[in-house]
């Protein structure tokens, strides 16, 4: 599913930010950013499941852990949500990719670490060449995170209901991606 993913060595990027796999290593870290208050806030009524699905390694899946100097800063996932086994998409095309994402301790927000992030995500996404698009679905109330997906181009194209969450659905279609977007400059 990933096939331009290396599992043996994380990947660089910009501003020296790595992305490696996540691990049951990282068991205590995630459960820790998930007590943080801003991560709450943009995903209230998420159980990740930690303990189980840090040992999963299904082929239409991947959680990441983003380090700069070695230091664990965010963790992101990126599916395939035609594939994903729970349908938490419903029914959505083949050849789209999912986001999700954020950064662990509140010290680490406003440095432009989310971009770059972003953007290691994306390039991953497009880097498969059957990928049309990718879709992020942020709470309703999160003002601050549609302001930061529109600055890197996706757009506004559904008003959904998952679970207990309103969310809006954006989406970055292939031929709108920069990879060399302004918003890393």
């Amino acid at each position: 599913m990933f096939p331009y993913i290396s599992k043996s060595k994380p990947s660089i990027d910009i501003k020296g930010m790595y992305l490696r796999p996540a691990t049951i290593a990282d068991l205590n870290l995630l459960r820790q950013w998930d007590e943080q208050p801003h991560v709450i806030a943009s995903d209230p009524n998420d159980d990740w499941h930690w303990e189980v699905e840090l040992d999963r390694t299904p082929d239409w899946r991947e959680q990441l852990i983003a380090e700069i100097e070695g230091r664990p800063i965010g963790f992101m996932q990126i599916i395939d949500p035609a594939r994903e086994e729970s349908h938490y998409w419903g029914d959505v095309a083949a050849n789209l990719r999912a986001i999700d994402i954020w950064i662990g301790e509140p010290t680490d927000l406003g440095k432009g670490y989310g971009t770059c992030m972003m953007h290691l995500a994306l390039v991953r996404c497009f880097a498969e060449s059957t990928v049309a698009a990718v879709l992020v679905d942020p709470l309703v109330s999160n003002t601050r995170v549609h302001r930061f997906y529109e600055r890197l181009g996706f757009q506004r194209v559904d008003r959904r209901q998952f679970g207990d969450d309103d969310c809006f659905v954006y989406r970055l279609n292939r031929e709108d991606w920069h990879p060399t977007n302004n918003a890393l400059q």
